[in-house]
């Protein structure tokens, strides 16, 4: 949805050269009359247009802010996800079935991505129950703490045991294996992990077409929201970022706090369809850039 930089005149329209100031296209001072009056409200017209390049739309400059603030965690899902389908094709080859210990060889990886991306809290792979020989379920999960040290996840996945975690009910991880895309959960107090509230991003991981587990990556609200609020407090309404479950992810709207569902449009069908503007029930939805979250803010 950007806004186009050139200047453009009526479909068709050819100006004489001889009569063109520069690129502005005003008419010369040499032109007389009816040409005399249509220059000045070409000017007027044109100077509006380089006002509108020079001042940008604020709800593009959110939707860019949005887009380019989730691109950089994706990016370390997307080389979690690449690293481990790597991992395991590998293992594939071998002609044998992966088992836990084969994960570790994710963690210099999972290390560095902590160390090149100050968003990123945590990030990991998290297997599909039945993928592992020798395990019901697995995560490689490295998170870094208050203190800046990393450190693994170490959880109790056996269903067996009454500490049991079962990930598999989280959004972060059925979103993915539902639809096949990228997702945005959250956000929502990651008892898990760290007990902050956090977003987590995912995406889903394959092998042959068959749905091994997700890499994702967790980013604290707080961190989020000092990279995105000051854009939508820029706007002339309240507004707000929902993922496609209606969960409020950021929010200047008293009406729709972070962490609330918001009710009404399918945003699931918005992010689903092709990144264009949508207006519904006196909204405007907004697809963040290809990025798995919708701005709603009021139609004007």
């Amino acid at each position: 949805m950007g806004r186009s930089t050139g200047l453009a005149g009526p479909a068709g329209a050819v100006t004489d050269p001889g009569r063109v100031d520069g690129a502005v296209g005003r008419v010369r001072d040499s032109d007389r009359g009816g040409r005399a009056v249509r220059s000045v409200r070409d000017s007027d017209r044109t100077d509006e247009a380089v006002s509108r390049v020079r001042d940008p739309d604020p709800v593009d400059e959110v939707v860019r802010r949005v887009r380019d603030t989730l691109e950089e965690v994706f990016a370390a899902v997307a080389e979690t996800g690449a690293d481990t389908g790597a991992l395991l094709a590998d293992v594939s080859g071998a002609g044998r079935e992966p088992v836990a210990a084969d994960l570790a060889a994710l963690r210099p990886g999972l290390r560095a991505l902590l160390a090149r991306h100050p968003l990123v809290s945590g990030v990991g792979f998290v297997a599909a129950p039945g993928l592992l020989a020798d395990v019901p379920g697995c995560l490689e999960w490295w998170q870094r703490g208050s203190d800046g040290a990393v450190r693994p996840l170490l959880l109790d996945l056996d269903p067996k045991h009454s500490a049991y975690s079962d990930y598999t009910h989280w959004d972060w991880y059925t979103l993915p294996r539902e639809t096949g895309r990228r997702a945005v959960a959250g956000p929502y107090v990651d008892y898990l992990c760290s007990d902050e509230y956090s977003l987590t991003l995912s995406a889903p991981v394959e092998l042959g077409g068959r749905f091994t587990g997700v890499a994702a990556a967790d980013v604290y609200l707080r961190h989020f929201e000092a990279a995105v609020l000051p854009m939508l407090q820029r706007l002339p309404a309240p507004a707000r970022l929902v993922n496609a479950r209606g969960r409020v992810a950021a929010s200047t709207d008293p009406a729709h706090l972070a962490g609330s569902l918001t009710k009404g449009p399918d945003f699931a069908a918005v992010l689903a369809g092709p990144p264009a503007e949508h207006r519904t029930d006196g909204l405007r939805l907004l697809p963040c850039g290809g990025t798995p979250l919708v701005l709603v803010t009021a139609d004007d």
